[in-house]
């Protein structure tokens, strides 16, 4: 197979971190087997990275990227240097296809290979080609499942020389989208019922957008995209208080801020966001069969702006909450709670990674 690592989608059961490499920041996120809990968060860092670094999940400046993780690794102070790693969902081409039941691997591996050529707009030998048996086929009881990953070599490859720049070796490589979800499933796990028939909605608020997944029984049943996120809140501080970039993002999430902050700054970009958010519950419930959402979990970066989750419960009439990934955890002593709350949201990609050490 094209792929040297072990793969998109499967899990290392060693000791493993988490990195998520966004245009804003690096996150990485070390779990271990907890004491009281199945697991506990042991370290985590966020470094911001230059900006134009990474554009559009696209590495422009290796050595800048792994200046950032460089940083967040020496805060870390850990001896563990096996990672997994997200590639952007935008980088990757997924196709479920239905194969035979029973057959060796080998032979999934060439037949994988050869249903690839019919989905992939690229020569076989220019892309990592991975695959994962996901069950018996619903049409055919003699088929399996079978989820196809491929993604242009040289944007894996970019990934990999960055962590190997820091010393680090890539296990895993996973899909960002996918990585996230494991987050979120592991949180909907403490659901009544374990989110059973619930109908979850995650706006994951980023820099530059914000992506809607909508979730049924562990199936994602609607997605898009939509151009709102924390960017335009942060040039509008640097504007208007004379900070420099990385002052502005503390400050939004800490709202200590002049006074005219809260009316003239604040409250316009939160009511674009509501807007937003019903916007997209709208679509989705007219393009789609469904009628109602049960609940709504905000993540990324630019959710825990002050007012924003209260507002969206508000208008949408809607359970809503700020998403911690590390729900259930036992937390390390040397990490900070106060500092986590407001760190959490941007930590699920990362989180979702690191939990693949996990992933039965």
């Amino acid at each position: 197979m094209g792929l040297n690592l072990p793969s998109f989608v499967k899990r290392s059961s060693s000791a493993l971190l988490g990195i998520d490499l966004s245009a804003s920041s690096v996150k990485v996120v070390e779990l271990v087997p907890g004491q009281k809990a199945s697991m506990r968060l042991q370290r985590y860092a966020i470094e911001p990275i230059e900006r134009g670094a990474v554009t559009d999940g696209n590495i422009e400046r290796p050595e800048q990227v792994a200046e950032a993780l460089g940083r967040a690794m020496r805060r870390m102070s850990t001896r563990t240097r096996d990672v997994a790693m997200a590639m952007p969902s935008s980088a990757v081409i997924t196709k479920r296809i239905a194969l035979p039941a029973g057959l060796p691997e080998e032979d999934y591996e060439l037949q994988v290979e050869s249903e690839a050529s019919q989905y992939i707009p690229f020569a076989i030998e220019e892309v990592n080609l991975d695959f994962q048996i996901l069950g018996p086929s619903a049409a055919d009881p003699d088929e399996v499942e079978v989820l196809l990953a491929a993604s242009r070599k040289e944007k894996v490859e970019d990934r990999v020389a960055v962590a190997e720049m820091c010393g680090l070796r890539p296990v895993v490589v996973d899909i960002d989208s996918y990585a996230s979800r494991m987050a979120v499933d592991h949180v909907s796990a403490f659901l009544p019922n374990a989110g059973q028939g619930q109908i979850i909605a995650v706006f994951d608020i980023g820099q530059m957008v914000t992506g809607v997944s909508i979730v049924l029984n562990g199936q994602t049943i609607f997605e898009r995209e939509q151009s709102f996120g924390g960017q335009q809140l942060t040039q509008d501080l640097m504007r208007l208080y004379g900070l420099s970039p990385e002052e502005a993002e503390v400050k939004k999430k800490t709202g200590e801020l002049p006074e005219n902050y809260q009316s003239d700054v604040l409250q316009p970009f939160i009511e674009q966001g509501v807007a937003d958010v019903a916007r997209a519950l709208q679509f989705f419930f007219t393009s789609t069969p469904y009628a109602r959402v049960d609940r709504i979990y905000l993540i990324g970066g630019a959710c825990v702006v002050p007012g924003l989750c209260e507002s969206i419960a508000e208008r949408t009439q809607v359970a809503t909450e700020i998403l911690s990934p590390f729900q259930g955890m036992e937390i390390a002593d040397s990490i900070r709670e106060r500092q986590l709350r407001l760190d959490a949201p941007a930590l699920v990609t990362a989180c979702g990674l690191a939990l693949r050490r996990f992933d039965a």
